[in-house]
């Protein structure tokens, strides 16, 4: 008798392409690939719905999940990571200019406070910086369509962090075009931004130098999502957490290969302009791999966000590496 096919429930990256089109398999076994139209939908899906063995789920959900008791395991596999000096946006009336100058304002985060990008935002702001959460207003909301902050997770913040939720029928996409927010941290550019407004700007607006300084001085590639597998599953079929890392691992090899490969042809599978230059810099900072899965790799990057996370009041203690991840995965 076969095992039953395995559900997997993640986004539609380049790094995950080759697992949707068959061509990287997992262990040989029977694997249904799904998505949705976006990443919480899919968290959704995994947490309320429990429609997915193994899935891709932002690492604070997971952490705020952990706690109350979760029938899922995190993997060392990590398909969403950004830098984020770039996904803080102001409003140029509101007399932002400099980090410091969020103290005293009104921020707005989607869905919750402490989004991934919000934490990591958050947490470089704090150290580079010196900002502190608790001087600033915070408001919760849709960015894009009125919502209410997602009701699949618990929403932890620290006694004296003012959060509320934006008023019914406004977004806040339009709350910072109309100066009613100051700033934005947001893991999506702004409708009004992608439209010029001249209401809107990024508090760093050359924000690439800054953050590829930010990586060579910290080793850091911030981490946002992490792969989960249910732990009954993983306990019934002994190698699937390493034939799941396995096959993580060979579809990121192969976008990044394919990017590489790509500068032969100059141009031709891109036309993008200067994709090749952009390749080129990323290969000068980036020499052995792009997106490195496994915990030797990431460790400072994972003990930094859990750092973070704690010192946001997310957590209620902060979290070992050790505690996160399942163990037989532990020595990648």
């Amino acid at each position: 008798m076969t095992d039953p096919a395995v559900t997997i429930g993640c986004f539609r990256y380049d790094t995950t392409r080759r697992l949707f089109d068959g061509s990287i398999t997992v262990g040989g076994m029977d694997v249904a690939m799904e998505t949705g139209a976006t990443l919480p939908e899919i968290f959704d899906r995994l947490i309320r719905g429990n429609e997915f063995d193994v899935g891709e789920l932002g690492l604070t959900f997971y952490l705020r999940l952990l706690e109350t008791g979760l029938p899922f395991v995190a993997l060392p596999i990590f398909p969403n990571r950004v830098f984020r000096h770039s996904c803080i946006f102001v409003n140029t009336h509101s007399g932002i200019v400099e980090p410091g100058d969020l103290a005293g304002k009104t921020i707005g985060e989607f869905g919750t406070y402490g989004q991934d990008s919000g934490v990591w935002a958050k947490g470089i702001l704090m150290d580079e910086y010196g900002f502190k959460p608790e001087d600033s207003r915070w408001v919760i909301g849709g960015l894009e369509h009125p919502a209410a902050p997602f009701d699949f997770i618990p929403h932890p913040h620290p006694a004296d962090v003012d959060v509320t939720v934006a008023p019914e029928g406004k977004t806040l996409n339009a709350m910072l075009d109309t100066g009613e927010i100051d700033a934005l941290f947001s893991a999506n550019v702004p409708q009004c931004v992608l439209d010029g407004s001249p209401n809107v700007a990024r508090l760093f607006p050359d924000f690439e130098p800054l953050e590829r300084d930010y990586h060579r001085r910290t080793g850091i590639f911030p981490i946002m999502h992490t792969i989960v597998a249910r732990r009954d599953l993983l306990r019934d079929r002994p190698d699937l957490a390493h034939d799941l890392y396995r096959a993580f691992s060979g579809a990121k090899d192969a976008a990044a290969d394919r990017y590489r490969r790509n500068r032969r042809l100059y141009q031709v599978p891109s036309m993008v302009p200067w994709m090749n230059a952009l390749v080129e810099r990323n290969n000068e900072q980036f020499p052995e791999d792009w997106w490195p899965y496994g915990i030797a790799a990431n460790r400072a990057t994972l003990d930094t966000y859990l750092r973070y996370h704690h010192e946001q009041g997310l957590s209620s203690r902060q979290w070992k590496i050790e505690d996160v991840f399942t163990p037989e995965l532990l020595n990648t």
